[in-house]
């Protein structure tokens, strides 16, 4: 069984659908593929919207016997969708192996309830229910599956196979790892005894109930993460908790995780359809809003996983420029967020399933082939980028005569620089004294902060708080902040922030060197800070003093922005590198070769 597009009515008996005739009443359409019946079949066929179920049954023994006595004569499957009330809403005529659904998905339908239609249809080679009429039953959120067995000598149906969905939390699947399906007991159709509407009853019930508890956890979203690597599978695993991470930053539930190697990805739907149908299926299971994506998508990909799903889905650098938006508190913090995100949207930009996105705008200047609302937006949004752009220009000359007046004061600029979440407004606020905001997850604060700092000889010293940094950063992102990310530019000295903590501090502290060399500040000295050293043991700095050697750390220093005692080498040691870049001359404790790792490109 698949999923097909809507039927067409046709006036003879080919096609998608026929419609007919009986009694001086028009009977619904017939759905699949009707050519080569005969006319007296397709009647006969068409009667079965006369009948009616018991609202209890799954299915009577009459509609069972007429079903199996149509598929034998004509060597096709045939079924029909009933509602809850009993009532034949669809009749649908496959071919010896399968049935096609009409595609009702766009039909909206409560993320607490199924479909409200049940699917009975026959199998002509004794097969249980197949993978396909387990997909379309998830995907359709259909109230149950049931097939129709039909005895190949006789032309009577035999047994039926029933399976209906399990909607279960996303704690008891991933601690049981149950299927999404419950199977009823195979029996002839006069022994199915089940009461059904007190199945499906029991069933939303506990569907509701599964929301509830999401929504008093106090998530706005529920998602699940898609991963897909061709390379080695403990990266994507590390990418993938990262990715997590962004998401409880976004205030996102995160309901499951699903990793996928390949040895190419796939250009329209980047997961492969079987696996995307499995994803499709587990979102619906455990009530998930949207699916992340952990790389960034092409707008083709969007459309083609879009039309299998009413899921939202986005990819990794939406869901970073989302998490912006969230934090942006100062009117340019605001505007850089609004750009990159206008920036991105852009592309993105084309003709929904709307038939409003192909009006023309018309009237006096607009003769002629027009403008299609298409083209419109995209003028808008141009339009809307230019003036933001024009303003952070402003913005940015603002902030030149800034860091002048700072310069001819003869004021050293430090920079702090790093991986997101590695503590550097935690260590402004203990160097300086300072309340700056801070919070235990990715980009709590995006708006960069500047306080003076006087170190040990008295020199008074103006120290910046930058945004942090992060793998794959959106380039409309970096585009947009470049503004701000100039008051680096002019720094003496930056402190590259690491959190020693995560054991995965290597890549991202060459991440964050990446980033620096891409937008030309590598030949700014550096001194590296290894930040949180409370949370880890003398083992574990021991591993991290041998790993940073092979990073091509030469000057740096071991602190927790939480324990006073530690700062003070590190004042001291920012105040000897500052007195090496004014007077150019080494001191003791600092050799040739630490000050070329500070001046390295």
């Amino acid at each position: 069984m698949r999923i097909s597009a809507p039927a067409v009515c046709c006036a003879g008996g080919c096609g998608s659908g026929s419609s007919f005739f009986l009694g001086g009443s028009t009977i619904s359409q017939i759905y699949g593929h009707t050519g080569g019946l005969k006319p007296s079949q397709q009647r006969r066929v068409a009667k079965l919207y006369e009948r009616r179920v018991a609202p209890q049954q799954i299915v009577t023994p009459e509609l069972a016997r007429q079903l199996a006595e149509l598929s034998h004569e004509t060597r096709r499957q045939i079924g029909v969708l009933v509602d809850r009330k009993g009532r034949v809403e669809y009749v649908i005529v496959g071919d010896a192996h399968r049935i096609e659904l009409p595609d009702f998905r766009r039909m909206r339908t409560s993320p607490e309830r199924f479909r409200g239609l049940r699917c009975i249809h026959t199998h002509l080679h004794a097969e249980p229910l197949t993978q396909d009429d387990l997909t379309d039953l998830a995907l359709l959120r259909l109230d149950l599956m049931a097939a129709i067995v039909v005895d190949g000598q006789t032309g009577l149906p035999t047994v039926v196979y029933a399976a209906h969905l399990l909607p279960a939390t996303a704690h008891q699947l991933r601690e049981a790892h149950r299927s999404p399906y419950v199977f009823l007991e195979p029996r002839p159709p006069s022994q199915l005894n089940l009461d059904f509407l007190a199945l499906i009853s029991s069933l939303e019930e506990e569907m509701a109930r599964n929301r509830r508890a999401a929504r008093q956890a106090g998530t706005e979203e529920r998602a699940i993460l898609i991963g897909v690597t061709t390379g080695p599978l403990s990266e994507a695993e590390e990418s993938m908790a990262e990715l997590r991470e962004l998401a409880a930053s976004a205030n996102i539930a995160v309901l499951d995780c699903v990793i996928q190697r390949r040895s190419a990805i796939d250009p329209h739907t980047v997961l492969g359809r079987g696996k995307l149908e499995e994803v499709l299926i587990r979102a619906m299971q455990l009530g998930a809003d949207l699916i992340i994506f952990d790389r960034e998508l092409q707008p083709a990909q969007v459309r083609s996983i879009s039309e299998a799903t009413d899921l939202k889905v986005i990819d990794r650098a939406q869901l970073i420029l989302d998490i912006f938006a969230q934090r942006a508190q100062s009117r340019e913090g605001k505007i850089q967020v609004e750009l990159a995100q206008l920036r991105y949207r852009l592309p993105r930009l084309v003709v929904g399933q709307d038939s409003a996105f192909s009006r023309l705008a018309g009237g006096i200047g607009g003769r002629g082939p027009g403008e299609t609302k298409l083209e419109t937006d995209r003028r808008r949004v141009r339009d809307r980028i230019n003036r933001l752009e024009r303003e952070i220009e402003l913005l940015r000359e603002r902030r030149q005569e800034r860091r002048k007046q700072r310069i001819r004061r003869h004021r050293p600029i430090v920079s702090l620089v790093g991986y997101t979440n590695a503590g550097k407004s935690t260590l402004l606020n203990a160097l300086t004294a300072s309340d700056v905001h801070v919070e235990r997850r990715m980009f709590a604060t995006l708006d960069p902060t500047a306080r003076r700092l006087r170190l040990p000889r008295e020199r008074e010293v103006i120290i910046n708080d930058t945004v942090g940094f992060i793998r794959d950063l959106p380039p409309d992102l970096i585009a947009a902040f470049r503004a701000t990310l100039e008051e680096i530019r002019d720094s003496d000295l930056l402190l590259h922030v690491v959190d020693v903590s995560d054991e995965g501090w290597p890549r991202r502290f060459e991440a964050v060197e990446r980033i620096l060399r891409e937008l030309g500040f590598a030949t700014i000295p550096r001194l590296t800070v290894f930040n949180k050293t409370d949370l880890v043991d003398p083992a574990s700095i021991a591993a991290a003093e041998r790993q940073i050697e092979a990073c091509g750390v030469r000057a740096h220093v071991f602190v927790s922005a939480i324990d006073r005692k530690t700062l003070d080498p590190l004042l001291a040691r920012l105040d000897e590198a500052l007195a090496h870049e004014d007077s150019l001359c080494g001191q003791p404790d600092w050799s040739a070769a630490e000050l070329a790792a500070m001046r390295k490109i």
